[in-house]
């Protein structure tokens, strides 16, 4: 069992800074609409709160997943031979994991995420329910490429992608993630990805701006995390959280809403927000079930099979990695 420090990936530049998320931010508040990558949410403060989130009664994606994976666990054992490395996509507290390596009969677990701390603690937790099982956590962007440790790298893999985290990107993010995940985990890999569903509007934004305002804080916190990290001098008690949904793109749009005019700095950059001008901090785009296949075989995954909760909210689907062929 290794529940050590992993492989530490990110880059950090002269002041100990995440370099990519300091240019990220930079070059998101230079646009007009200002937006800043939704990956960013996600330090450990962030972490922790959108754990909150996920138990929360509005927050209908976690229970509806957490159903799939109980109610189909003789299908996941039937579909996924045992032999293979679990590598979770922005593991998180890996809250639903325990569920699925339980069904299967995994080699290895090896969960990624940005926020190092909350990674080793989630992969310490998990080593307890599950002592023999070989556990090597990576801190790393798993948007960017992946370097998986040498212990896996033979071994066929399965990634496990839950939670629709897919929706938080536009579709030629989504499809370029998709592609960076078939190269990472090999061409006889499979790929078990949650996406949400559309709904009813209600629902959706219930979801999004719960009546607790704990979403709120969650996105406020990015503000946090960049007045921390980047010397950033954003007024948080000027910024309203917002959650509408965008037809158009079939998707829930988090933003941070200036309720004045503002000025503020960013790693003594200027920037103005004028009064009912936003920061567009997250998107989560829903699917219809036409929308996912083309999504994943945009991406190079054939889909195998799809689950649905009871209550039709949300999707588990498997898929395989896209073998090469000429025909069209």
């Amino acid at each position: 069992m290794n529940t050590g420090q992993g492989l530490a990936l990110v880059e950090l530049d002269e002041d100990g800074v995440d370099r990519a998320f300091r240019e990220q931010v930079l070059e998101g508040l230079g646009q007009d609409p200002k937006a800043i990558p939704a990956r960013w949410l996600y330090d450990d403060a962030g972490s922790e709160l959108f754990e909150a989130i996920t138990r929360l009664p509005e927050y209908y994606l976690t229970r509806a997943e957490t159903e799939i994976l109980t109610d189909h666990c003789s299908d996941f054992r039937r579909m996924i031979e045992p032999g293979r490395a679990v590598v979770e996509f922005g593991s998180g507290s890996s809250v639903k994991t325990p569920l699925l390596l339980g069904c299967i009969d995994p080699a290895a677990y090896v969960p990624l995420d940005i926020s190092g701390d909350f990674l080793r603690s989630a992969a310490a937790d998990l080593a307890v329910k599950f002592p023999g099982l070989p556990i090597h956590p990576v801190e790393a962007d798993f948007m960017r490429a992946v370097t998986l440790p040498d212990e896996v790298a033979a071994m066929p893999k399965l990634g496990f992608f839950p939670g629709s985290t897919i929706g938080n990107m536009v579709a030629r993010t989504a499809v370029d993630l998709l592609r960076s995940m078939r190269a990472t985990l090999g061409g006889d890999a499979l790929l078990l990805i949650g996406m949400d569903l559309v709904k009813d509007i209600e629902v959706l934004e219930a979801a999004y701006d719960d009546a607790k305002g704990v979403t709120a804080e969650f996105n406020l916190n990015l503000a946090r995390r960049v007045n921390r990290e980047l010397g950033g001098t954003l007024p948080l008690d000027k910024l309203r959280h917002v959650a509408r949904w965008n037809d158009t793109f079939a998707r829930i749009e988090m933003h941070l809403e200036a309720t004045e005019e503002l000025t503020f700095e960013v790693s003594g950059q200027p920037f103005r927000l004028a009064r009912g001008e936003t920061i567009h901090t997250e998107n989560s785009h829903k699917f219809d079930r036409r929308s996912q296949y083309t999504l994943l075989l945009a991406g190079g995954w054939t889909p195998v099979e799809r689950w649905l909760d009871s209550e039709g909210r949300f999707s588990l689907l498997l898929a395989e990695a896209t073998r090469p062929r000429n025909a069209p």
